[in-house]
């Protein structure tokens, strides 16, 4: 592809270079440092001047320093200019708390949905998928399930909860029949874990024959491990916008989807001028 580079922050090189890969590119050269005062320091190794850059960095890890190193690297792309500056964030930082003004700025932005591979991973891992009940951990979710057992043609479920304070749970309420069905929770992310492993066993005491999750952000933080080692999951599955290499060394129920071609594909079609709302319902090659 001419007039396009693609450069890799330092939150997930991994996910960035199967990016680059499957559009043929090599990574951009990049330097990032501290100073001795901790600032960030970004280099640009190579001229992007006119070019259509990308940078791949996302919100995980150490969130407020990969978040500024993101954006010294757009502040450096753009000084020494770049045609366009776009940023590609796998895993948005903050977005738990962006519920009542919908974003803290007002540049375009393409919201990208794991959903179609998610549909992939169940037609293709569970083999009792056709007689399964796709279930939420919260009502706030419903619109996510509803839509994937649309997508099956299959039953949902979801769980009322009632919480006191963050990253507490409450009595669950299960609204919905998993009585000898194969149980999917799915939900947009799993920090701690307490709700879903919670949700697992209220959907096994319920009639459920097996219980899987699959969670597009796999943040694993705190006793987020322990807790799916000791639930009763067949297998929690998650995305690679968060590396998960480290978690599943300790976790074997932990299983990856790779995201990488979404990503890429929504590079290429933006870079080409092309829709990336195709994206929403299929899967690329």
């Amino acid at each position: 592809m001419p007039n396009i580079k693609i450069f890799s922050g330092s939150s997930h090189p991994d996910l960035s270079q199967k990016i680059a890969d499957r559009l043929g590119l090599e990574l951009g050269k990049v330097v990032t440092k501290k100073f001795s005062n901790q600032e960030t320091c970004v280099e640009i190794g190579e001229s992007v001047r006119g070019e259509d850059v990308y940078i791949v960095q996302s919100g995980c890890g150490e969130i407020n320093d990969n978040l500024m190193e993101l954006l010294i690297m757009i502040n450096a792309c753009k000084i020494a200019s770049a045609s366009r500056v776009s940023a590609v964030i796998p895993c948005f930082p903050y977005a738990r708390q962006d519920k009542k003004d919908k974003g803290f700025f007002d540049i375009p932005v393409d919201n990208l949905y794991a959903e179609p591979a998610v549909l992939k991973w169940i037609k293709e891992n569970i083999p009792e998928w056709k007689n399964c009940t796709i279930v939420s951990p919260d009502a706030g979710g419903a619109k996510r399930v509803t839509s994937i057992a649309d997508r099956l043609n299959v039953d949902f479920a979801l769980i009322h909860k009632e919480r006191k304070k963050a990253n507490e749970v409450d009595r669950m309420v299960l609204v919905g029949d998993v009585t000898d069905r194969v149980a999917i929770l799915v939900d947009d992310m799993a920090d701690t874990c307490g709700t879903v492993c919670h949700a697992a066993d209220k959907l096994i005491s319920a009639g459920a024959t097996k219980v899987y999750a699959i969670l597009t952000h796999g943040i694993f933080s705190g006793p987020a491990i322990s807790r799916i080692n000791n639930a009763c999951f067949e297998a929690v599955v998650v995305t690679n916008t968060i590396p998960q290499e480290e978690k599943m060394k300790h976790c074997p129920k932990i299983q990856v989807i790779d995201i990488s071609m979404i990503l890429a594909e929504a590079i290429r079609r933006t870079h080409n001028g092309e829709s990336v709302s195709y994206l929403f319902s299929h899967v690329p090659l």
